[in-house]
This record gives structure tokens, C-alpha cells and sequence, in this order.
């Protein structure tokens, strides 16, 4: 299921098509709330309603990294302590503690 190949030191992930699509399109609608954001700056929009934009990216960012770190934990994290390679708890235990800064 998680498929990881090693290339010049970097883990890479080969997704399935749902969860790439899925991934993507989060992507996409974040970029295009940001590029509203930015044209709202341009357009010299009053400071709250900016920054209730800026909230709303925040929320979708952290929405995305739910659904990345969950996919992650049941594939990537799941088959690597299956397979005996335990250092992979300190890699995610190392990312959560970024998220949680």
C-alpha cells in the first residue's frame, strides 16, 4: 500500500490516485484563497476582513496536515514498525512536535 523508495538520501511516496487527487485539490483551494488574500491587500480591503481570510487559509492548512499526517500514521508509519523499523516513531514523534510549535 505505502510504497517508499530511497533516491540520494530522500523518502519519496507513491500515493493512490484518490488520495493524491484529494491532496491536490486541498492544495489548490488554498492557493486560491491566498491569491484572494493578496488581491484584497492590492485592492486596499479593510485589515479584518483580511484577516479573517488569513484565518480561513490557517484552518484549510491545518485541515490539510490532518489528512497528510493521518495518511502518513496508517501507511508510511504503520508498515515501518511492522517491518521492524522503530526509528520511524522518533520521525513522526520529531514532525509533531513541529506542528505543535
Amino acid at each position: 500500500m505505502a510504497e517508499e523508495k530511497e533516491c540520494c538520501c530522500k523518502k519519496t511516496k507513491i500515493r493512490n490516485e484518490k488520495e493524491y487527487k484529494d491532496l491536490l485539490n486541498r492544495l489548490s483551494r488554498i492557493e486560491g484563497q491566498v491569491r484572494g488574500i493578496k488581491g484584497m491587500v492590492e485592492n486596499s480591503a479593510y485589515c479584518t476582513d483580511i484577516l479573517v481570510q488569513v484565518a480561513a487559509v490557517n484552518a484549510a492548512l491545518n485541515s490539510f496536515n490532518k489528512v497528510l499526517l493521518g495518511n502518513h500514521i496508517r501507511t508510511c508509519v504503520a508498515d515501518d514498525i511492522r517491518n521492524g523499523k522503530e526509528e520511524t516513531v522518533d520521525e513522526l514523534v520529531h514532525v509533531l512536535q513541529k506542528l505543535m510549535k
